[in-house]
């Protein structure tokens, strides 16, 4: 069996995020709920939206590429494999993260729908009004995998989100069975609380035959997939299912079991909290790079909190300080 080329390769919806600032008269112009977010369902609805939007600024976005990003920025290795629709904006999407240097060649898809945005308005007040439309990232078929770059990861990554469309469900059905084939580990993050509500079942089955190695989950999403509210017991029952499960507490931390031992991290400090988002997705990076690593877990889970702690003292899902300095100089 092969050695692994790469550190981590995932797979998740890929969305063109656009920033823009504007003013709240244009917010409530369009009927907008300030600082919350909204799905926009068709195409017409985000190209309506986009055309009256000021000037711009666009990044690949998305959660398991906002993870690889951050992955990337730690010096890993990564791949990423997504869905764009052959347009300006997925050409956008795949220059941005290919520069970042994640290899990503999943061929873009023709005619309708359009690539996946988050329309971004950010107010004078720094409030962040999101505008999703989902798009052609939920048009993931299992023929567009390429399994040479599956097994090339030593991890495989996999994004909750992209479990609520068939395709894309079935295309990391078929991508797990790729990556165990090569003697890989597969994680998986529970994304949000609303998956694990649609998806209890079927989470709870991939975990029950022992196809997912590590699970990521925040404090709500791992209380949701056990129906209770009694954390430690939901810890407990999930744990006895994966090899390693990591949960975030915001901050409270964080905690990991593998193998039935606990390991726990205090939040890092912050001058200022500015904007979560992003937060989980960066503390995926850390771990995953600190396992890619061959680190332990207490690393793993610091190396986390880290990526987490800057992410969130700026706007934007990704890291803007050297996220590899800040790591060597807290583990050394």
């Amino acid at each position: 069996m092969s050695e692994p080329t790469l550190d981590i390769v995932a797979i998740g919806n890929a969305i063109v995020d656009v920033i823009a600032k504007a003013d709240d008269a244009f917010i409530a112009s369009e009927g907008l709920s300030k600082g919350a977010m909204q799905l926009l369902f068709t195409t017409e609805e985000a190209e309506a939206l986009y055309a009256k939007m000021g000037p711009g600024v666009e990044a690949s976005g998305g959660s398991a590429a906002n993870t690889v990003a951050g992955i990337a920025a730690l010096g890993g290795k990564t791949g990423f494999i997504g869905q764009v629709a052959d347009d300006q904006l997925g050409k956008v999407f795949r220059h941005d993260i290919t520069a970042l240097g994640v290899a990503f060649d999943t061929p873009a898809r023709a005619g309708e729908p359009k690539t996946a945005r988050c329309l971004i308005l950010v107010t004078p007040d720094g409030e962040r009004t999101m505008n999703t439309f989902l798009g052609a990232s939920q048009h993931l078929p299992p023929a567009a995998l390429d399994a040479d770059l599956i097994e090339s990861g030593a991890i495989l990554y996999l994004e909750g989100y992209l479990w609520d469309p068939e395709e894309p469900r079935a295309a990391m059905d078929k991508a797990i069975d790729i990556a165990h084939g090569a003697g890989r580990r597969v994680a998986f993050t529970l994304s949000d609380g609303f998956c694990v509500d649609r998806h209890r079942d079927g989470f709870q089955e991939l975990l029950d035959k022992g196809r997912i190695d590590i699970l990521f989950a925040n404090e709500d999403e791992i209380k949701s997939l056990n129906e209770t509210q009694d954390f430690d017991a939901a810890v407990e029952a999930t744990a006895a299912k994966t090899p390693i499960l990591v949960v975030t507490r915001s901050e409270k931390g964080a905690i990991a079991v593998k193998d039935g031992e606990r390991f726990s991290v205090s939040a890092e400090p912050i001058d200022k909290m500015v904007d979560a988002t992003g937060a989980g997705d960066q503390f995926a990076a850390g771990f995953l790079a600190g396992q890619a690593e061959g680190r332990s877990i207490e690393d793993s889970l610091t190396m986390g909190a880290v990526c987490a702690a800057e992410v969130i003292q700026h706007y934007g899902p990704r890291p803007e300080a050297d996220i590899k300095a800040l790591i060597a100089k807290r583990l050394g």
